[in-house]
């Protein structure tokens, strides 16, 4: 069984807060990667950043997805993923970067568990800050992209709905549990 679950979607939709609730209440979290890789090339004043070279910025989010993944596969406990190596491949087709055969085999070989939970753009929380200077008309684009990218990889994708950060989490536990995936308590 597949234990590693994804949360995707655009930018300012909500996942990190959901990511942060299910902490505190105990679920494994990997990082997003793209904050990461954002806040190191600010930090050296690097260029592989969103707004400079998006190739780059992309090369360097694929690396730190492969690491998470790498990171988690093997653990018998779920783990809930702020993105995915998907995202990349979505991330590439909404900017028209030119796309390593690669990335394309890294996103059939790293596999996560189905179905996906996607974020949708919901204006009401949507804002900007140090690492996402997207506005909301391309956060929607962003998350049109990644619904195709999930999509051609054979992903089903729940989508959640915009409702409060505990709704949230209680409706991705009842759906994991439907699936099996948890145990009902």
């Amino acid at each position: 069984m597949n234990n590693l679950i994804v949360f995707t979607g655009g930018p300012g939709a909500g996942k990190t807060s959901v990511i942060e609730k299910l902490i505190e209440l105990g679920y494994v979290c990997a990082p997003e990667v793209g904050r990461k890789v954002i806040k190191h090339q600010v930090a050296i004043d690097g260029d592989a950043l969103p707004w400079k070279d998006k190739v780059a910025f992309r090369d360097g989010m694929i690396v730190e997805e492969k690491k998470n993944h790498e990171a988690y596969k093997c653990r018998d406990d779920l783990v809930f993923f702020d993105r995915c190596i998907v995202d990349s491949y979505g991330y590439s087709q909404l900017e028209n970067l030119p796309i390593p055969q690669a990335l394309m085999d890294a996103c059939q070989r790293i596999r996560y568990a189905n179905p996906v939970f996607i974020f949708p753009p919901w204006e009401a929380i949507f804002a900007n800050d140090k690492e996402r200077k997207q506005d909301f008309a391309e956060a929607v684009r962003t998350y049109q992209a990644i619904v195709a990218a999930y999509q051609q990889y054979g992903y089903e994708l729940i989508e959640v709905p915009t409702v409060s950060i505990e709704q949230r989490v209680d409706f991705i536990l009842e759906r994991l549990k439907d699936r099996q995936l948890i145990k009902n308590s």
